[in-house]
């Protein structure tokens, strides 16, 4: 895991997320009248499925599309994700797998996705993925974020040379494009979007709500 989380940016946007948060909450109690059913786009062999948290066995996925300069998608990270993966994930309840969807509107966002691909080619996506979002803040207004990422990587224990040699030839940048494509096959045109079961929800759930729509997909089985 990341060292201490830094919500600094986060706190002035906290009535907006606060605002989504109870719009999620009345979602999961009424119906979702924003979500819509989706069938799933065959991943062609060979290709990559992104990032996998939990067991193959686990009876529920939950699919992440998600844009590491979003903030709702760093709320959701920091605040729900704990308790996503230490209740659902770590107890075999859920697998969750994390789709990139960097947005065109967020410059930096290219750049954050690569270094987590890069960190992923040596094992450490996912303590990258927390670096990147709990110091989002420190990064998203950065004209030269890489410096930060590369500071990350060293935090990490990366080989640095691999690690540069990876985010200097754009390595996985296909790779994250190919991801997006799939999520707008789908019917993604937000962050973050979840797909659990069927239905597709674009929206920043509170736990409370997210575990709801666990219940109703393990219903369905």
């Amino acid at each position: 895991m990341a060292g201490p989380v830094n919500l600094k940016p986060f706190y002035v946007g906290l009535g907006v997320v606060a605002v989504a948060g109870i719009a999620a909450i009345w979602w999961a109690k009424e119906g979702g009248s924003e979500a819509r059913a989706v069938d799933p786009v065959p991943v062609s062999a060979g290709s990559f499925a992104g990032y996998v948290l939990g067991s193959d066995s686990a009876p529920v996925e939950i699919v992440e599309y998600a844009d590491f300069e979003c903030g709702g998608c760093a709320y959701f990270a920091i605040l729900t994700g704990p308790d996503v993966k230490n209740r659902l994930v770590s107890t075999g309840r859920v697998r969750w797998r994390f789709r990139d969807f960097p947005l065109p509107q967020h410059r930096n966002a290219p750049a954050a996705h690569l270094a987590a691909a890069c960190a992923g080619e040596q094992g450490r996506f996912w303590e990258m993925h927390d670096h990147i979002f709990f110091n989002q803040g420190a990064w998203v207004s950065d004209n030269r974020p890489a410096r930060r990422f590369r500071d990350y990587a060293r935090a990490l224990g990366l080989d640095l040379d691999q690690y540069e040699a990876c985010m200097d030839q754009q390595r996985y940048a296909a790779r994250i494009q190919a991801s997006k494509d799939e999520g707008v096959a789908l019917g993604v045109n937000s962050t973050p979007s979840f797909i659990i079961g069927d239905i597709l929800i674009p929206a920043a759930l509170s736990y409370d709500s997210l575990v709801k729509l666990v219940e109703r997909a393990e219903r369905a089985k």
